[in-house]
């Protein structure tokens, strides 16, 4: 049985017009970004006389569109960019199109035409602070969307049923080289202690993937005359809003409490391995997570990796990750604690590249409704978008 090449589709309810579109992730390789494509198609007879028009839009909101604006709910469109695609301004024949607009095309017949968009480079990935389980509604995100609608002009009131949005996402994955493999060493000294503590803490590289343990060597000398009570090793994902307010949010999305002890003048040698998943942290409000399309799952934000010289101003949420090596120190006045942050990146794997071949399979058109997937039950706020965007 042969496989094929899911086209994602939605249309109008007027069926005036509908988007085409191949993929919806984008990926932002530093030096270059994909660029975003797809096809339009129209019906002139629905259209009498109107003209249409695509648009590609980067948003970041906090709240949802219908609070008040009083601090509570905030959007800003970081970038909106507009083109007009029927009546077309240049010849299809005469535009470069790749290998799955020209079979859309062919598919959809002379009704269809391309479009094209190229993200700046200053634009941030796509990501989102998850909202706890009683925040219905509410989200803190930056968001990418493929609008299509009929228009008398680019400037004229649209009309619900005359337009079509479809999420996008821009993502990132692993520099193919990557960096040294961060360490780390202390040492200190304590009052009434003639000797010290030493502590190393290592990993086996720089980059890891989604789903992959992590594996933190840690070695402690301990000459002091003091007692490690205990070590506990944390991943920690540090997210900054940098666009309106500058918040931190500082979450441990993996821990392991040893319970490991060093006597004084004793050493530990030890390797602890810990699981950053997503899984494992759905019900804590404020995690950074990778863009989400609302049918799909997605997974804890990917470190942001940006060029420099980049304002991080307009990049919306920063995410980054450090190990934390903590060692609970026993004393006569209390416990005391030493400790080591070892930065690292936590990022998607590049896929493997399409095979030629592949682009000769069956194409097979999807409408993206969220109540065609079984087992998905339509909710309000979907319903409401649909009744727009359908």
């Amino acid at each position: 049985m042969s496989s094929s090449n899911v086209i994602f589709k939605k249309i109008s309810k007027d069926k005036s017009v509908g988007v085409y579109m191949g993929k919806r992730d984008f990926v932002d390789r530093i030096d270059s970004i994909e660029v975003v494509d797809g096809v339009i198609l129209v019906d002139p007879e629905v259209l009498q006389g109107k003209k249409v028009f695509v648009t590609l839009s980067c948003t970041f909101r906090y709240g949802r569109d219908d609070m008040d604006v009083m601090g509570i709910a905030f959007r800003r469109d970081i970038f909106i960019s507009t083109r007009q695609v029927y009546p077309a301004l240049q010849d299809k024949e005469q535009m470069i199109l790749t290998k799955v607009q020209n079979r859309i095309l062919k598919k959809l017949g002379d009704n269809a035409y391309p479009f094209f968009f190229e993200f700046p480079d200053n634009l941030p990935c796509s990501v989102g602070l998850q909202p706890s389980p009683k925040d219905v509604g509410k989200h803190c995100a930056v968001e990418f969307e493929v609008k299509a609608f009929s228009a008398e002009n680019q400037d004229a009131k649209v009309r619900k049923r005359s337009t079509v949005t479809l999420a996008i996402r821009k993502v990132q994955y692993a520099p193919e080289q990557d960096g040294p493999a961060p360490s780390v060493s202390i040492t200190r000294d304590f009052v009434m202690s003639d000797k010290p503590l030493h502590l190393e803490a290592s990993l086996d590289k720089q980059t890891y993937y989604h789903g992959q343990p992590i594996n933190v060597r840690v070695k402690i000398n301990n000459t002091s005359n003091k007692n490690v009570r205990n070590v506990i090793i944390s991943v920690d994902q540090i997210a900054t809003v940098v666009l309106y307010s500058n918040d931190n949010y500082v979450k441990s999305v993996a821990i392991e409490d040893s319970g490991d002890s060093v006597d004084a003048g004793g050493s530990l040698e030890k390797v602890y391995s810990l699981l950053p998943l997503l899984a494992h942290n759905r019900e804590r409000r404020g995690i950074a997570l990778d863009g989400k399309l609302k049918h799909e799952d997605t997974n804890l934000a990917s470190s942001s990796y940006f060029k420099p010289g980049v304002l991080k101003e307009v990049l919306g949420i920063l995410v980054s990750y450090r190990i934390m090596v903590k060692l609970i120190i026993g004393g006569m006045l209390g416990s005391s604690e030493v400790g080591v942050e070892l930065p690292f990146q936590l990022m998607h794997p590049k896929p493997d590249a399409v095979k030629d071949s592949e682009a000769e399979e069956e194409m097979v058109f999807e409408e993206f409704k969220r109540t065609y997937l079984k087992g998905m039950v339509e909710d309000e706020e979907q319903a409401n978008v649909e009744e727009e965007a359908s």
